[in-house]
This record gives C-alpha cells, sequence and structure tokens, in this order.
C-alpha cells in the first residue's frame, strides 16, 4: 500500500484527505495541532503531534511515497502582523519537507498553495499565467512556496506539483475563527436569527469551491503523468455575487431578516474567479453546486 503523508492532516483539507484516502492507503498525519480542530482521525491512522519545521517532519517526508502538504499559516490578517511567523511556517516549513522528500524515494509531492499569490486581477477569469502580485505577506510566502516546489522539480528531478485553491468551504470550517470565511460567517449569523454582514455594495464575487472538489483534484494529481512541476488552478471557474450568496443562505434558512450592509474593507479584492480550464485537462471536473454545499454546511451545524 501507498505511504502517504498528510501534513495538518487534522485541518480542513487535510481532514477531509484522511477521509478518502486510509481506506486504500497507509496514512500518516502530521499536525501541530495548532488550529484547534475537533476531528478524530479514523482507526489506523498514525497521527504524529509535530511541527513542519522540526527534523521529525523531514524525517517522515523522506519516509513516504507521497507527500501532501496542506498545513500553512492561513491568516491573511496574521501574516500582516506577524510577517516572519507566516514566512517560518510557510516556506521554511515547506523547505524543510521538501528536504526530507529529497532524501527519500517519493513519487509526488503535491503542495496546496492559494489563489492570495495572484493579488488583484488585472483581467478574469484568472488563469495560472495571470501575474502573481501578493498583497499580503500570507499571498507572498505561498508564493515562494511554490517557486521552491518548482524549483526542486527542476534542480533536483523532485516529483512536485502545487494547486492554488480559490475560496474553500466546508463543514469543518470553524464560523467562531474571526478569520474564516465568509460562507461560514453567514452561516453562523442567519442560524442565530442575525443578519448576514456584507462589506460593501454585495456585487464583489467569488469563486467558491467545495473542499470535496479540492480533495478530488488532489486525488488526480497523486496518479497523474506528466504534471510534476505544474501549478493548477482549483475553484468551479464560476463567479458567486456576495450579496447573491447572502440570499442563498438566508433562502436556505427560511429566514426573512435581510441584509446588513457596511463599510467596504480596505484593500478588499472585488472580483476574482478562477479558469480552471489548465485544471480540466487534467481530469478535474468540480461536482459541487454551491446551493448542494451550503445545506452540507447547514446540516453540519445544526447536528453539531
Amino acid at each position: 500500500m501507498t505511504k502517504i503523508l498528510i501534513t495538518g492532516g487534522l485541518g480542513q483539507i487535510g481532514s477531509y484527505l484522511v477521509d478518502s484516502l486510509h481506506a486504500c492507503s497507509h496514512v500518516t498525519v502530521l499536525d501541530n495541532m495548532s488550529s484547534g480542530s475537533k476531528y478524530t482521525a479514523p482507526e489506523g491512522v498514525h497521527v504524529v503531534e509535530e511541527d513542519i519545521l522540526s527534523p521529525m517532519a523531514r524525517d517522515l517526508a523522506a519516509d513516504h511515497d507521497v507527500v501532501i502538504h496542506t498545513a500553512a499559516q492561513i491568516s491573511v490578517v496574521r501574516s500582516m502582523q506577524e510577517p516572519v511567523l507566516d514566512a517560518q511556517n510557510n516556506i521554511f516549513g515547506t523547505l524543510n519537507l521538501l528536504e526530507g522528500a529529497r532524501r527519500g524515494e517519493i513519487r509526488k509531492f503535491i503542495c496546496v498553495s492559494s489563489a492570495a499569490v495572484y493579488g488583484n486581477p488585472q483581467y478574469l477569469p484568472i488563469d495560472e499565467e495571470h501575474p502573481q502580485n501578493p498583497m499580503s505577506p500570507y499571498g507572498a510566502s505561498k508564493l515562494c512556496a511554490e517557486k521552491y516546489c518548482t524549483m526542486y522539480q527542476k534542480a533536483y528531478g523532485l516529483p512536485t506539483v502545487c494547486i492554488r485553491p480559490f475560496n474553500i468551504y466546508s463543514p469543518r470550517q470553524d464560523p467562531s475563527n474571526p478569520y474564516s470565511g465568509v460562507i461560514s460567517k453567514f452561516i453562523s449569523r442567519v442560524s442565530e436569527g442575525l443578519p448576514p454582514i456584507i462589506f460593501g455594495d454585495g456585487s464583489q464575487t467569488r469563486d467558491f469551491v467545495s473542499v470535496h472538489d479540492v480533495v478530488d483534484m488532489i486525488s488526480i494529481l497523486m496518479k497523474k503523468k506528466g504534471a510534476d512541476g505544474e501549478v493548477f488552478n482549483v475553484g468551479t471557474g464560476r463567479r458567486t455575487r456576495i450579496d447573491e450568496l447572502a440570499n442563498m443562505v438566508l433562502e436556505a434558512f427560511g429566514s426573512e431578516v435581510g441584509i446588513e450592509y457596511r463599510d467596504p474593507l480596505q484593500g478588499d479584492i472585488r472580483d476574482s474567479y478562477s479558469d480552471i480550464s489548465k485544471a480540466e485537462k487534467a481530469g478535474y471536473a468540480p461536482k459541487v453546486d454551491l446551493k448542494k454545499g451550503l445545506l452540507e454546511l447547514i446540516d453540519a451545524q445544526r447536528m453539531g
């Protein structure tokens, strides 16, 4: 059986990867428990509580067939406040794992990057060749991690591949976290009988992609030949207005509390959505409709 190391395996993306892969692979989770996740890994999954900057992380990367690197400092706000900490995690943590993988007999190293590497869009939809001008230390550190991955492929022949997810959502996204996504925040407020808050006029757009589709793309790339050294967008290729999203949540709850509008956030990107044609050529096809995905989140909230 394939030995797979999933960094950040108790987090939003990592935990769904564990659920998807553990039945047919030997899965090891490396997680420093910083996310406060309530996820419990299935029986048979080896969980190692350690940081990606540690020598143990390097040794684990050397000892596995596949490394799926999802662990990261993910808060844009925190990256603005603590850019050195952000770089230590997202750049040097990735480099530490790459060095471990270089010592082993690895078949694939998959790095989860972010659409934050693009910055303010110069054209839409955003393809992989779009200029990369990050607007935060988080975006810069993710781009640097990508560059190390592609360099390791060119310089050392390490089979690396990177993905740039757009706005991921899932039931395991914590609505109490001030940095969580707008979907979780809308659901949390409407479930309490409060109106969703929109900063701006609501016409701004995003590409919301289900974590299940992100997991599908990673599974495709684990087996994909000819993808080494490449970078792929992962989204739906469709844009959704923020006021449209708010109304979807209100409708799902049968709520008539309306929408609360506030002043736009400074520096907020107005429009963003992905060109996924490169991913589609690799075999990717987003399957989760946003309305269906919202119902999954709402059901999870009610059960939790």
